[in-house]
């Protein structure tokens, strides 16, 4: 089995910046996009990054520009660094990651709560 473990989430003013940490553990073997979303109260669950294997990323609009996705594979660890947070960035914080096995399974972390308030 695979566990993801979040961390570095909590409360910063708007304009300040946080970086979250995933690190993975278990049958690691064949993961090929490591990833975070969030979700908000109310909305859905939504991508923000993702870095495929081969290192091509993705990000959603609203980010682009303030967040950078990085990982660490020596650590079986991948990051989110978010700079210029706003208040419209507040929500739960989830890593991913998907890998091809016996089938094409996702594994999720417990999620980290983000807060941008003044």
């Amino acid at each position: 089995q695979v566990q993801l473990v979040e961390s570095g989430g909590g409360l910063v003013q708007p304009g300040g910046s946080l970086r979250l940490s995933c690190a993975a553990s278990g049958s690691i073997f064949g993961i090929y996009n490591m990833g975070w979303y969030r979700q908000a109260p109310g909305n859905e669950r939504e991508l923000v990054a993702s870095i495929f294997s081969g290192g091509m990323t993705n990000y959603a609009d609203s980010v682009k520009g303030r967040f950078t996705i990085s990982r660490d594979n020596a650590k079986n660890t991948w990051y989110l660094q978010m700079n210029s947070l706003k208040p419209e960035d507040t929500a739960v914080y989830y890593c991913n990651a998907k890998a091809v096995k016996a089938s094409v399974l996702d594994y999720w972390g417990q999620g980290t709560q983000v807060t941008v308030s003044s």
